[in-house]
């Protein structure tokens, strides 16, 4: 994603033109003129931009601000993509997902289970561009075979139950259709283990986290990939998330474009 980083710096014209003006004057004043032109010019430029709300690169930013969304805009899928029809049809999870907030919540039922998904579209990297130190053609080779998403998105699992005070979170991290666990917690208070506040968070910074999770046994990390296969945590949802990170930060790349030309041009 392409950001602008720097404004044209301001022109002299105005300094120049008052400096011009001066030369009619006479002999005498002209070269007073000349010494205190610049300062004049300044002042009079910082009193124009502060009554008319705008600088001089105002309008070259706006245009580029507004080819920019124009790019974005022709180049956007006319509808909503297919993958995205295709996870809503299948009625396992709901989406909840705010414009302007770059995380994304997955929320589904599970028995007497209610299951949250949270991750954030700020985990997305720019793919690095290949090395050549083998030769073009090894490099090639290597492109073709990798992932369609490969960086890792960070996810956060909380399970609750109806009639159970506790809560169980799972950290993990989804990376090329798979979860990867780093640790399940364990809350006796379900509001502090799945509470989005900030005094929630001060209070799980004290909680034992649970172990490493490829420190169990493998027979005890097997059995906790049945329970997560069984509510639908698999390689199906591995790919939607990535997915629909892509998704959401094109569409809120686009509104930034939008929000920011408009508020230039006001």
């Amino acid at each position: 994603m392409s950001a602008i980083r720097a404004l044209r710096q301001l022109s002299f014209t105005s300094s120049r033109a008052l400096a011009a003006g001066s030369a009619t004057r006479s002999a005498a004043r002209s070269v007073l003129a000349a010494r205190v032109a610049p300062a004049v010019a300044s002042r009079a430029f910082s009193v124009s931009a502060r009554r008319l709300g705008e600088g001089a690169s105002d309008v070259a930013l706006a245009q580029r601000l507004g080819e920019e969304l124009k790019y974005e805009n022709e180049a956007a899928a006319p509808a909503e993509p297919e993958f995205l029809k295709a996870f809503k049809a299948q009625g396992t999870w709901a989406i909840e997902d705010t414009a302007g907030m770059d995380e994304v919540t997955l929320i589904r039922k599970f028995g007497n289970e209610d299951i949250r998904l949270i991750f954030s579209i700020a985990d997305i990297q720019s793919e690095q561009e290949p090395e050549f130190e083998e030769g073009e053609e090894g490099a090639e080779n290597e492109e073709s075979e990798a992932p369609l998403h490969s960086y890792p998105i960070r996810c956060s699992f909380s399970f609750t139950k109806a009639g159970a005070s506790g809560a169980l979170t799972i950290d993990a991290m989804c990376q090329e259709g798979t979860f990867v666990i780093d640790n399940i917690s364990y809350y006796n208070d379900a509001k502090v283990g799945t509470e989005l506040t900030a005094e929630a968070d001060w209070k799980r910074r004290g909680y034992y986290l649970g172990p490493q999770f490829d420190t169990l046994d493998v027979s005890l990390q097997d059995e906790f990939d049945k329970f997560l296969q069984e509510r639908g945590i698999n390689q199906t949802l591995a790919y939607f998330v990535p997915e629909y990170a892509e998704h959401k930060e094109q569409k809120e790349y686009v509104s930034w474009l939008k929000n920011v030309k408009d508020f230039v041009e006001v």
